[in-house]
């Protein structure tokens, strides 16, 4: 059995501070969980690009009988994402051992830190509704959603060819979510059976003409008298969330950091001491990036 000597308790503390780290980013995530995570464990800096290949589009030859193949030579698309956002959140502990002896202490500290950066994260992602041109934008600013409009929407990713199979989202404000639950089609039993029961008693739409809908406080709003609000109609496949880890502090510079990760997401924390306050301060930051991936499997709807 080892020694325990102030470096182990210090990895330890910063190990403890890691844990609890993901589960609350992304427990405060709604679309870094429903857009396409690209995730490798590799170091990278700040500014570096991420190629994504998009597979090219080709066409099924009726060959005769004794006719040839016809070649094709297909074009691999390429998407960049630049992982252009270095995030944080800091924070100082005073006393770091009633961490130890208080784990609960520590969720005090740490769901602020990690939810401020979660919040960073949905409203980047959200902020990418300008880059759907490839389908006209849905809805009338300052009007509210109408079952024709959530049609229209479906209709538009069809035609653009939406693989079958992919689950296809929308993501609205809270008013556009509150207007939804009041249209009698979708909140009365009569009309919706169970669907309709969960939003009248649950408050939950659910999955609404093959939309999952949800519900997000960052949906973008700009204009005045009317306000449009920019909700946003896509699958897995029409964005992408890039993640990747940080580099270790240099060595003998007094910090010590731990990597959290979870699935496609990760994150670093580093503990370090601030001799003018006498505290632990703790860093929590994330370097990523996002953007388009596919512009046909997104359409904006507005409200």
């Amino acid at each position: 059995m080892g020694a325990i000597t102030s470096n182990n308790v210090a990895s330890a503390i910063v190990k403890l501070v890691a844990v609890d780290a993901l589960p609350v980013l992304i427990g405060n995530l709604i679309m870094g969980n429903l857009v396409n995570r690209d995730y490798e464990p590799v170091l990278a800096n700040a500014g570096d690009t991420v190629n994504i290949p998009i597979p090219p589009t080709m066409v099924a030859n009726n060959i005769a009988e004794g006719g040839t193949v016809q070649t094709q030579n297909p074009s691999l698309g390429n998407a960049q994402i630049v992982l252009n956002s270095h995030v944080e959140a800091t924070f100082q502990i005073p006393d770091v051992t009633k961490v130890l002896a208080v784990p609960d202490l520590l969720k005090i500290y740490m769901q602020p830190a990690v939810a401020a950066i979660a919040q960073r994260i949905e409203s980047d992602l959200l902020a990418l509704y300008a880059g759907f041109t490839f389908n006209g934008p849905l809805g009338t600013p300052g009007v509210a959603i109408t079952e024709a409009v959530v049609d229209a929407a479906e209709t538009a990713l069809f035609l653009a060819k939406a693989p079958p199979l992919e689950e296809k989202y929308m993501v609205v404000d809270a008013a556009t979510y509150s207007a939804w639950r009041q249209i009698p089609r979708f909140s009365e039993f009569q009309n919706s059976g169970e669907a309709g029961l969960r939003a009248i008693v649950d408050g939950t739409i659910g999955k609404v003409k093959d939309f999952f809908v949800f519900r997000s406080q960052f949906v973008p709003k700009t204009g005045t008298a009317p306000v449009n609000t920019h909700n946003l109609a896509f699958t897995k496949n029409a964005m992408g969330l890039v993640v990747r880890r940080l580099p270790q502090p240099l060595p003998g510079t007094g910090a010590i950091a731990e990597y959290a990760e979870l699935g496609n997401f990760g994150m670093r924390v580093v503990m370090s001491y601030q001799p003018n306050t006498l505290a632990q301060q703790f860093t929590v930051d994330v370097l990523y990036g996002c953007g388009v991936l596919r512009n046909a499997l997104g359409v904006q709807v507005n409200t």
